[in-house]
């Protein structure tokens, strides 16, 4: 709408909205049948004044919940990605399309509303930037959101009486999963078209602990891994970008550049990683369907703190690309499932070729009895490794343990030198033991980061990238195979190589060459390194040829089992997993084939089957202050500390620490948390707020901005953190070091350290419900990656609910570092905390077994599994982090326990994969909607929606 036309000119309180509709349950006239157009396609219900209208699907819904968390159309609106609504003329404000009166943002996860100053009048503005623009004119400090509770306002949509929402179709949120699928395929589809509809990934049987035979080993884990590859590409083909803006260069090696920067809403949908190839299509306005100019290229680069651009380099082409043109591009991101094919082809391997496993991990891994063997190795007593630190006490048995028994799992908690263990257990084998090692990570991060480790320390260790990621800025591009193997070409060769890298043309004849002596000088570097470095997925890169049988697998409880069963079949006769299962888990997208077991790692397995790991003991990351509770919490408080608060004590700190030498606080925060503008996540503006003074405080100490790292476990929060920043600063001066702090989610902090960790928690709501923080997992990364000081940002009100939660408020409380109040001024905080029977904290679990050798430590049993405390909207990026669920182990042979029907359709499987395998106190109150109902009586015909 035209914030110029009649309708969109805010008016005055004499022609109120009161004069036309009060809310009760007299006015609000409903029927439960679906004859009118109005009607909920979800329930039924018809209600004009409560319908509301999607304006992408034009599909209506009402403002009722029913049985679910959220209102129909909210629920619709999030499940489809949606976010445009209108009102029909039967509602209070009129038929109109809400929007925002500024800048017309039709966006309603974003749209709040403002009162004036002075007239007795409101208006719709979006939340960023519009409401934060200094306005004489209106009261922006107090903008609202429109969506509260997962619900429109009730006077912009009233809603629907309980007694008539209970005669209305029922309706799950399994079955709006279903109808929002097929509406994608046919937007006609109704409720009637789902009943009967078979959903292959519902059928998914859980996975065991102990197996038979490789057999249903395979047959177990094969459905699960396929319904994550459908899951993830619907997911990857929904993400096309229409009506995108590029800017064009060149790159280094001569071929095209096109960057874009995407909005807040359309970022946050987003899920992409380096390397990932794309399509980019332009049809010039008036040209014909021949005359479309299509081209395919990869990601090279993403927004950073020093860039908002995606960067896409474009593959070579006959066609060259519309430079002249800068808008009306469309981004079509192409899936690959690489992944999932190399997942199956180990599983196959592993249950097909005598070769690909030594005998002992065979039957360990299916979870069978077998006799301990130790290898005949002794490490010297003064052993040390060049260029590391000495190893501690339990470094050392780690090592011990590792280079001696065919299978070893080494837990190591944060801090405690993970990587600089790994890494003299590797030099130990190559220099001693004169031993090819086979390295593997998840993640190109981690693999990057101990190759790194490993060169320092004098190995011949060379890292194996993907192809997508060569022509990226990846760390180690020296020490790749690609790059060592043109080094050993012929002085010819390397000049044709150069003209190659730099863009030239070369004629077939000479590519041919030059490719096919790449080629083998390739393998030759592989063949020749001690070790070789890359990723699980990466490990059956076909240039990989050769066994080894000596297998390392870093952060191997971020891998699903399969992920790590990649480099396991290329001969694998010792094998060494590092991690920690009481850090975070696989990334796994089905939250189906989550349940069933695939967000389950090989190491989190081979501990409930009795396998006891090495663990780490001495933390010499944090303050002692901070390493306490999480070593108490998570680690039977058997964390020692490797430095003094002496050694982490920023000095001349003028920091309003509550209590002098424990550098952390618990900041109370009544703000309220809100939808944010993807619609599946959160944020909370009070605490990003807060986010901001914290690191002007820690700026004003000489704190650098890459000594400080924001953590929250919302996307949305970070997106508005980044944002709010970027328009409110509190030392202009320094404006550009805070688009300079790192602001990431929990997730992308794993693994990684700051001086200074500000956590904000976001989630306050009424129901006091607080999704996947009540996760131990994703809390113990949160609280253990500060080094100087740690400031935690959240409303206890809802956060003391959770027992893991109230154990740590009661952790600040005690040792006075829980506080209220300005910044410059905190007070210790009175806030009174809900009081919580005594019982396992972290989490519900038994493990039970008969035949079990030995018992599996408390510790270990609460972090196999996380089960949620209460249903979460799906965040963009914490869902595809994690799915948590219940997976109880009842006894030693299923896990879980399984039906007789469940074991029958196992036992069917074998005939289905024959071929493959044969062949979340009181306090100040959060602000209620009601209290909000005089200033609705300001709303008029005429407000800008």
């Amino acid at each position: 709408m035209d914030p110029g036309s009649p309708m969109s000119a805010p008016i005055a309180a004499d022609d109120t909205l009161k004069d036309h509709w009060v809310v009760d349950d007299e006015n609000v006239h409903t029927h439960t049948h679906s004859g009118s157009p109005y009607s909920c396609t979800y329930c039924g219900l018809d209600c004009p004044s409560s319908a509301v209208k999607c304006g992408t699907c034009d599909k209506w819904f009402c403002n009722g919940k029913g049985t679910l968390p959220g209102s129909h159309i909210v629920t619709h609106l999030v499940q489809s990605k949606h976010n445009t609504v209108s009102l029909n003329e039967s509602s209070p404000l009129g038929a109109e399309t809400l929007e925002c009166y500024n800048c017309g943002n039709k966006n309603v996860f974003m749209l709040g509303f403002v009162a004036a100053k002075q007239d007795s009048v409101v208006v719709v503005l979006c939340r960023i930037p519009c409401a934060h623009q200094r306005d004489m004119n209106w009261e922006t400090n107090e903008w609202q959101p429109l969506i509260d509770g997962r619900s429109l306002l009730s006077w912009v949509a009233p809603v629907p009486p309980p007694d008539q929402m209970a005669e209305t179709r029922p309706i799950t949120s399994e079955s709006i999963r279903k109808l929002e699928a097929q509406w994608r395929m046919n937007k006609d589809a109704n409720i009637s078209d789902i009943d009967h509809m078979e959903d292959p990934a519902e059928n998914l049987l859980p996975v065991l602990l102990r197996y038979n035979d490789a057999a249903t080993y395979h047959n177990s884990w094969v459905p699960l891994v396929e319904a994550e590859a459908e899951c993830d590409k619907s997911l990857k083909e929904s993400q096309a970008l229409e009506h995108i803006s590029l800017t064009w260069s060149m790159s280094s090696s001569g071929n095209h550049q096109a960057q874009f920067i995407l909005s807040t809403y359309e970022n946050n949908n987003l899920l992409v990683a380096l390397g990932e190839e794309l399509q980019l299509h332009y049809r010039e306005f008036g040209s014909s369907e021949a005359e479309n100019w299509s081209g395919m290229g990869r990601i090279v680069s993403l927004p950073s703190a020093r860039s908002e651009f995606f960067t896409v380099e474009l593959s070579r082409s006959v066609t060259p690309p519309p430079t002249h043109a800068t808008v009306g591009f469309t981004v079509e991101f192409m899936w690959k499932g690489i992944p999932y094919a190399r997942m199956l082809t180990a599983v196959k391997k592993f249950a097909t070729d005598e070769k690909s496993v030594s005998a002992h991990l065979y039957h360990t891994i299916l979870g069978h009895e077998v006799v301990d063997v130790e290898f005949n190795s002794d490490v010297p007593k003064n052993f040390s490794v060049p260029g590391l630190t000495v190893l501690n006490a339990s470094q050392q048995k780690a090592l011990q343990s590792a280079v001696r028994k065919p299978l070893s799992l080494i837990q190591g908690p944060p801090g405690t030198g993970k990587t600089v263990t790994s890494s003299a257990i590797i030099y130990y084998l190559t220099k001693y033991q004169k031993t090819r090692v086979l390295v593997c990570a998840p993640s190109n991060v981690a693999v990057d980061h101990l190759t790194q480790k490993l060169r320092s320390a004098g190995i011949n260790a060379v890292r194996l990238y993907a192809r997508t990621r060569e022509n990226t800025d990846s760390p180690m591009l020296d020490h790749c195979s690609s790059t060592l193997a043109s080094q050993r070409l012929s002085p010819k060769l390397q000049k044709l190589y150069s003209k190659y890298k730099l863009g030239f043309e070369l004629s077939p004849k000479e590519l041919t060459k030059l490719m096919g002596n790449l080629r083998v000088s390739e393998k030759d570097v592989l063949k020749d390194a001690d070790v070789v470095c890359s990723t699980c997925i990466g490990a059956m890169d076909n240039r990989l040829f050769g066994t080894f049988s000596t297998v390392l697998i870093d952060e191997s409880t971020q891998a699903c089992e399969l992920e790590a069963l990649i480099p396991v079949v290329k001969g694998a006769k010792q094998l060494i997993l590092v991690g920690d299962h009481h850090q975070l888990g696989p990334v796994i997208i089905d939250k189906r084939a989550s349940k069933a077991g695939l967000s389950q790692s090989l190491f989190e397995r081979l501990i409930a089957l009795g396998h006891v790991p090495s663990r780490l003991e001495i933390q010499y990351r944090m303050n002692p202050a901070l390493s306490e509770f999480p070593s108490n919490m998570f680690y039977e408080g058997s964390l020692q500390n490797g430095v003094t608060s002496e050694d982490r004590t920023w000095t001349r700190s003028t920091f309003p620490w509550p209590v002098p030498g424990s550098p952390m606080m618990f900041w109370v925060n009544y703000g309220k948390e809100e939808m944010s503008a993807n619609g599946s996540s959160y944020l909370n503006r009070v605490e990003a707020m807060n986010v901001e003074k914290i690191i002007s405080k820690l700026f004003l100490d000489g704190v650098r901005p890459d000594q400080i790292g924001v953590i929250t476990p919302y996307e949305g929060q970070r997106a508005y953190i980044a944002h709010y920043m970027q328009l409110n600063t509190s030392i202009a001066s320094k404006r550009a070091q805070y688009e300079e702090v790192e602001i990431q989610s929990v997730d992308a902090f794993q693994g990684r350290e700051k001086d200074f960790i500000i956590l904000s928690c976001v989630r306050a709501n009424e129901d006091r419900s607080i999704g996947f923080l009540s996760d131990p997992r994703r809390l113990n990364v949160a609280l253990t990656r500060a080094k100087y000081g740690m400031v935690v940002l959240g409303n206890p009100r809802s956060l003391s609910r959770n027992k893991l939660w109230n154990r740590l408020l009661v952790h600040y409380r005690e040792r006075g570092c829980l506080v209220e109040g300005p910044l410059d001024n905190l007070q210790f905080s009175l806030v009174p905390l809900t009081e919580l029977k005594e019982q396992n904290l972290v989490n519900k679990r038994n493990i039970r077994s008969t035949n079990r050798p030995f018992s599996i430590p408390d510790d270990m049993q609460s972090m196999l599994s996380y089960i949620p405390e209460d249903d979460d909207l799906i965040d963009s990026q914490a869902m595809a982090a994690n799915n948590y669920e219940e997976r109880t182990i009842l006894d030693d042979t299923r896990w879980p326990q399984l039906s007789a029907n469940q074991v029958s359709r196992l036992d069917a499987l074998d005939v289905k994969y024959n071929h493959p395998v044969g062949g979340l106190s009181s306090g100040p109150a959060i602000q209620d909607d009601v209290t909000l109902q005089g200033i609705a009586n300001a709303f008029s015909s005429a407000l800008n929606i």
